[in-house]
């Protein structure tokens, strides 16, 4: 909800929903990408950073279908002990069933942890 209203304003100041990316590491990230697929403002795109969908088998239910060409960023590392990188892929291949599997991309890092890195 704080996120849906973080994107109302901006479009209140005169920013087009459709200029507005959505971007986030860790529980950052699944937000991003929960936010993207629930709301009613098409947005411009997801970048989602050791992430995971929440509600991931229960989410046909939220759907809205109005960012089904959003695309998506997706990465995460291959050592990552605190989301696992099962979670990344699962998560990956949920949203290529959900939104144009053309719009997602999904890189994963060599050694990475839960962390980021120069790449």
């Amino acid at each position: 909800v704080a996120v849906k209203a973080l994107i109302d304003q901006e479009v209140k100041n005169g920013i087009p929903s459709n200029r507005i990316i959505l971007g986030g590491f860790s529980q950052g990230g699944a937000l991003s990408l929960y936010t993207a697929l629930t709301t009613q403002q098409k947005l411009a795109g997801v970048v989602a950073l050791s992430c995971w969908l929440p509600l991931r088998t229960s989410f046909a239910q939220v759907f809205i279908g109005v960012n089904k060409e959003i695309p998506v960023l997706q990465c995460h590392g291959d050592c990552d002990p605190l989301v696992p990188l099962m979670f990344g892929s699962l998560t990956v291949e949920k949203l290529k069933s959900m939104i144009n599997p053309a719009n997602v991309t999904f890189r994963t890092y060599s050694g990475m942890m839960h962390s980021s890195c120069i790449e």
